[in-house]
């Protein structure tokens, strides 16, 4: 499986050892400076069942919240109209969850439903889709949202997907870091 990184455009292969960052670029390697993370967390990841989904729906409005692309967008259009971002965003999620509900992943905290994954193999292009993912913001920044994407890129690599592709909107502070 491919997965998308930031190669550096100056990048070319030094004459001779290894390859490293400082042998082929004349610039610096940018540092981006990280909060502390607190210690990973004994979660527990497992298959979605339909008892999850009133606490997905919490997980999805409080995690989306600020950084919805219909929530951008009514606030752009100055639409304030029905059916608010939070009902077409869980709507969406919902259907989701139903359509497929083996292709989805929670992560499970003392019994507690404290994040989740949406995946979409699309067999006939070979490219997993994560649609969407939510931890709640008091187990953030503790491996949580790691561990959801390594379990569900072992999921889509073993129903045969060649790329996996995820999308985040930039103002979404967890998501380029």
């Amino acid at each position: 499986m491919r997965y998308a990184t930031g190669a550096c455009p100056a990048a070319s292969p030094p004459p001779t050892g290894p390859r490293t960052h400082a042998s082929h670029c004349s610039h610096a390697p940018t540092t981006r400076l990280r909060a502390m993370k607190q210690p990973d967390l004994p979660i527990t990841i497992r298959g979605y069942q339909s008892r999850d989904q009133d606490r997905i729906r919490e997980l999805t409005l409080e995690g989306f919240d600020g950084v919805s692309i219909d929530q951008n967008a009514d606030a752009l259009l100055g639409l304030d109209s029905e059916p608010l971002w939070k009902t077409r965003k869980w709507a969406g999620v919902q259907a989701e969850l139903e359509a497929s509900p083996a292709d989805h992943f929670v992560a499970v905290l003392d019994g507690e439903v404290i994040g989740y994954i949406t995946t979409h193999p699309q067999s006939a292009a070979g490219i997993g889709q994560i649609p969407n993912m939510a931890v709640d913001a008091r187990y953030r920044r503790r491996g949580v949202a790691s561990r959801l994407i390594e379990h569900a890129l072992d999921y889509l690599r073993a129903c045969g997907m060649r790329v996996a592709k995820i999308e985040t909107l930039v103002q979404t502070a967890q998501g380029p870091t």
